[in-house]
């Protein structure tokens, strides 16, 4: 896997660099509404398309692991010249970025885990299954089709209907096939660092929403528990993509995060 990834960056080079590690999409578009309001903040944003996905599409083999994916965003950092940035990652993002914590330490100023997890869980496990009996029996249209329910809030969805819609098109549009989809699953569900939170020193801001229907709050609770410079924000409502469907308080609440942080590292 030595393809180099697709990956872009916005604002000031010689900002405060952050790189945003999407979730199981894996693709820039993710981040489409934050980008703008980190470049407003005066920082350097980096954003990539993950391999296998977007404009990094390849296929994967089934030993994909979650280490691969942190190798590639010290690659990411590499080509973009930048020795070691605040990271935001959400679901899967955000064990890349604890893997890359682990593996890289030095290439890292901080954590932000969007709805995250240390280890597997059974009812993720089962949501997993549900999704990965609709690619097998119905197809990529059935199973794109199905996102948006773990994604949002079953109100939001309602009340973003075009929007949604357009989303799950796009997906469908550009879905990487189900050998990578089922790959990148298996990644994330052979991920376990558990036994090994303590080990990670750098600050990280922990923000879950309580009502995610695919990763169980208490993940990110025991996340927080484990890290050794932790805090935890949990959001009652917003579900998996909280970032997304309650971006206002979640802006603010990274913002003044990353800005004590940037005092830390200039």
């Amino acid at each position: 896997m030595n393809r180099v990834l697709h990956s872009e960056v916005h604002g000031a080079a010689d900002g405060p660099a952050v790189l945003l590690s999407s979730g199981l999409g894996g693709t820039t578009g993710y981040w489409a509404t934050l980008i703008p309001v980190l470049v407003a903040a005066g920082y350097k944003v980096i954003a990539y398309d993950q391999r296998g996905t977007g404009r990094s599409r390849e296929d994967l083999p089934a030993t994909y692991h979650i280490a691969d994916m942190a190798r590639d965003i010290r690659d990411v950092l590499d080509t973009t010249q930048t020795r070691a940035c605040h990271l935001i990652g959400h679901a899967l993002g955000g064990l890349a970025g604890l893997q890359l914590a682990l593996d890289f330490p030095e290439r890292l100023r901080s954590l932000t885990l969007i709805n995250a997890w240390a280890a597997p869980n059974p009812h993720s496990a089962r949501c997993f299954d549900a999704r990965l009996a609709l690619l097998d029996a119905v197809g990529p249209r059935a199973y794109v089709e199905a996102q948006p329910i773990f994604l949002y809030p079953a109100s939001w969805c309602a009340a973003n209907a075009e929007r949604v819609q357009a989303e799950v098109e796009h997906a469908a549009a550009h879905f990487p096939g189900a050998a990578t989809m089922k790959a990148r699953i298996s990644a994330l569900r052979r991920f376990d660092i558990s036994e090994r939170l303590a080990e990670i020193g750098v600050a990280t801001l922990v923000s879950v929403a309580k009502d995610d229907v695919l990763v169980p709050w208490t993940c990110s609770e025991r996340l927080a528990e484990g890290l050794p410079n932790a805090q935890l924000h949990a959001f009652e409502h917003g579900a998996h993509a909280h970032n997304i469907t309650a971006a206002s308080a979640f802006n603010t609440q990274l913002l003044a995060f990353l800005d004590a942080q940037t005092k830390v590292y200039p």
